[in-house]
């Protein structure tokens, strides 16, 4: 049946979104922060699905294209200043919360060091592992560019 096969490759592309380099989130910023046109896409979608004979496997198909608003990638790239991709160490461990920890406390636990650029799971956080650089950005999630410690 077309239907079947047609709901099936919907579900093989979804669980594997981007050759495993991207995932559907509406929250961003280290899970600070959600947005709301990404939760109205998947909502939509998934409205959507409630009738899927009529919308999905009828004439609007297209309303599958709602999750690219949650669509982000799950890797961490770091670059220069002249946007030239910067292999760095990183260390890669999952992420501790330390809201309202005294001093400057360890913000991942159980880390692995790696190369950029590294892919992170669920749950992860990365951090650099060398002091020659510092990050333009508080997070370290996606496209990151780095600047070099003044000597």
């Amino acid at each position: 049946d077309q239907n079947n096969l047609f709901m099936v490759r919907i579900a093989q592309g979804l669980v594997h979104l981007g050759k495993g380099t991207l995932t559907l989130n509406p929250f961003h910023s280290d899970r600070q922060l959600m947005s709301p046109v990404a939760v109205a896409g998947l909502l939509s979608v998934l409205v959507s699905f409630l009738d899927v004979k009529t919308t999905i496997l009828g004439k609007s198909h297209y309303l599958l294209y709602g999750l690219a608003t949650a669509m982000q990638p799950r890797m961490l790239v770091t670059f220069d200043e002249e946007c030239n991709p910067l292999p760095v160490s990183v260390r890669v461990g999952q992420a501790v919360d330390v809201v309202g920890a005294a001093g400057r406390p360890k913000t991942i636990t159980g880390f692995q060091t790696h190369t950029t650029p590294v892919l992170l799971a669920h749950g992860e956080r990365a951090e650099l592992a060398t002091e020659e650089y510092t990050a333009l950005t508080p997070i370290m999630e996606g496209f990151v560019i780095l600047r070099k410690k003044p000597e």
